[in-house]
């Protein structure tokens, strides 16, 4: 899951990205209302953490916006505001929840797994695609009674290939969904990851597998006798 954080206070930004990727979501940091907007309007997030008062616009602007221009993204508003009347703004801008700081991290974590459910419109835990298996809740990847338990980025890069079966997925599509746009990680790291994949699938006996194509990108193609 890929969640864009938009906090001015950099220290609690830190601290709630170290969480979040503590409990496997990649995460997007920013610390204004413009680049908020301008990163929230690429629509490749699962949810958006929304600070209302932030320097450039606020939150109430930037959600306003996004939801003008069709982003239907789930939406937390974040805020020190606690009165109702607030509340009611935020909710009636097409934010999906609303949190006042201070908060327990327990429940911005319950809340942030329910906002991405309601997202997912109750698709199953469950993804299958060819004999293979993939649980969205315990990581794992199986095949009949083998499974192997993925990393937090193995299990992103197998959610998006067994999304798309047959579908071709560019190395930019899966470094700025998983690793971010501002990431420091080198473009190999996907060859990297999907060299782990491609044991796993072997070892599992999976009848599918991971085909490259040069200078493009992978696709997820059942395995011809």
């Amino acid at each position: 899951m890929r969640l864009l954080l938009a906090e001015d206070e950099q220290d609690l930004s830190k601290a709630l990205c170290a969480i979040l990727k503590h409990n496997n979501y990649s995460v997007d940091a920013v610390y204004n209302g413009q680049d908020a907007l301008d990163y929230g309007l690429c629509e490749n997030y699962d949810g958006i953490i929304l600070d209302i008062m932030m320097p450039k616009k606020n939150g109430i602007e930037v959600l306003t916006e996004l939801r003008k221009s069709g982003v239907d993204t789930p939406v937390l508003i974040l805020t020190a505001k606690s009165e109702v009347d607030d509340k009611i703004l935020g909710l009636d801008s097409g934010a999906d929840d609303y949190l006042t700081k201070p908060f327990a991290m327990g429940e911005l974590l319950a809340r942030i797994r329910a906002l991405t459910r309601r997202k997912a419109d109750f698709t199953p835990n469950l993804l299958t695609s060819g004999n293979l298996s993939l649980n969205r809740e315990s990581f794992e990847l199986s095949v009949e009674e083998e499974s192997i338990r993925l990393g937090n980025k193995e299990f992103q890069m197998m959610e998006m290939l067994m999304s798309n079966p047959g579908r071709l997925i560019s190395t930019e599509q899966f470094m700025e969904r998983i690793w971010g746009y501002e990431t420091e990680a080198e473009i190999n790291v996907v060859w990297v990851y999907i060299s782990y994949l491609r044991k796993k699938l072997s070892s599992l006996k999976a009848n599918l597998e991971i085909k490259a194509v040069r200078g493009v990108g992978y696709t997820l193609e059942e395995i011809k006798c």
